[in-house]
């Protein structure tokens, strides 16, 4: 597999990820921080299995989910207390971290917490929160991953690229997450992974592709069954790396649950991914 024009690191060594160098690597955590005791389990949880598998490995949680359903819908610990859990998990495990930012005032404070900074699918067209996610990140040296919006077209995502680099920062990675598909159903394009690719680094979110929006009762449900299955044909279509929500007891998680990998189900899903990455590599030599 090619290196891809654009390609950087995330974090220090020992936990560098190397991004579009060849190498898949992992985004994992929950979706959403519901407390600190709960996000350190799963990093170092997490993180036990990728080290065994030698996959680098980004750790992921959201301090407020501003695009919940329902007003009803848990949301995080918010800015304050959601940034000093995520710097001090990046401090104690030397993972890099990853969180989403929803508003443009947000991205100064996220940025000194962690090292990516993550747009919404929802907002990834918001120039005001593009631009000042990369201001915000070029003065700490982090990096931006933008999440496709399941109403745009891959070729279209190059212009969220553009504004991002035209503002100060080149380390920029892009995420598919599925398009909408009528009402309250996703479907993933894999010829949008090269096509985005042509341009950026590219991840492919094996859990949110699986979501049913807002399926009923003020929440969203998903198919989880088919996160190995849809990840299995990312990896084989060339992506950099792979995005997954992962808790280890969905049926009782604060956010997209429904959606989530089991925890108990990561090293087997993981093995087949690198396995077929180390295959396509040996074809492409």
């Amino acid at each position: 597999m090619k290196d891809v024009t654009h390609s950087f690191d995330i974090g220090s060594t020992p936990h560098q990820v190397p991004v579009g160098r060849g190498k898949l690597f992992l985004i994992a955590g929950p979706c959403v921080l519901e407390s600190e005791s709960h996000a350190r389990m799963l990093a170092d949880s997490i993180q036990r299995i990728t080290s065994d598998l030698g996959i680098p490995y980004i750790f992921k949680a959201s301090y407020d989910k501003a695009n919940r359903t329902s007003i009803k819908s848990f949301r995080g610990p918010g800015l304050v207390e959601g940034c000093r859990i995520l710097r001090a998990i990046g401090d104690s495990t030397g993972l890099p971290v990853l969180t989403d930012v929803h508003t443009a005032v947000d991205c100064a404070a996220v940025a000194e917490a962690v090292d990516v900074l993550q747009i919404p699918a929802f907002l990834c067209r918001q120039t005001d929160l593009l631009i000042a996610a990369a201001e915000a990140t070029r003065q700490t040296g982090g990096a931006i991953n933008v999440k496709k919006g399941q109403f745009v077209a891959p070729w279209d995502m190059r212009h969220a690229v553009e504004k991002i680099r035209e503002s100060g920062n080149e380390r920029v990675s892009l995420t598919e997450r599925g398009a909408s598909f009528g009402y309250n159903n996703l479907v993933v394009d894999i010829r949008s992974l090269p096509v985005m690719r042509g341009f950026a680094p590219v991840v492919f979110d094996g859990t949110h592709s699986v979501q049913t929006p807002s399926a009923g009762n003020g929440v969203s449900g998903g198919q989880p069954e088919f996160i190995p299955v849809l990840t299995r044909a990312a990896v084989a279509a060339g992506v950099d790396g792979v995005f997954l929500e992962v808790h280890e007891n969905p049926a009782q998680a604060k956010s997209d649950g429904a959606n989530a990998l089991h925890l108990n189900k990561l090293k087997a899903v993981l093995e087949q991914l690198l396995a077929i990455h180390a295959a396509l590599a040996n074809t492409a030599t």
